[in-house]
């Protein structure tokens, strides 16, 4: 059975650089892309940025220029390095991968979570003012 793994996350003052990792197991990784989402208290979740197997990626504008996202094809992992944080990037954070086997990133929106069929478990990133 397919499943995502989060590591990283935790608490950390405004400006400062935390590491998420997520691992894939147990279902077909291929050409999926793979995308990081967060979830707010009270608020919906949304897209943060989406990497597909070439590398070719989409960042949210609230946090372009801050965060990276890189993957390891070779070990079915990828990471989300986010520095310059803002206590607006507190929320729960969920790596997931796409329902299509095949998927490339286009410019424009974000996709949206019903194109993704695999969540992770979340982790909590916390931003302190």
């Amino acid at each position: 059975q397919g499943q995502l793994v989060e590591s990283g996350g935790g608490s950390v003052q405004a400006g400062g650089s935390l590491r998420l990792s997520c691992a894939a197991s147990g279902f077909t990784y291929s050409s999926r892309c793979m995308a990081f989402f967060r979830q707010a208290p009270g608020k919906e979740r949304e897209g943060v940025v989406v990497i597909d197997k070439h590398g070719n990626t989409a960042y949210a504008d609230s946090v372009k220029g801050r965060f990276t996202i890189s993957q390891d094809n070779a070990m079915n992992t990828v990471s989300l390095e986010m520095n310059s944080l803002k206590p607006e990037d507190t929320a729960i954070y969920y790596c997931a991968a796409s329902r299509a086997w095949v998927c490339t990133v286009v410019p424009g929106p974000l996709p949206l979570r019903d194109e993704f069929e695999y969540w992770g478990q979340g982790t909590q990133v916390t931003v302190s003012s």
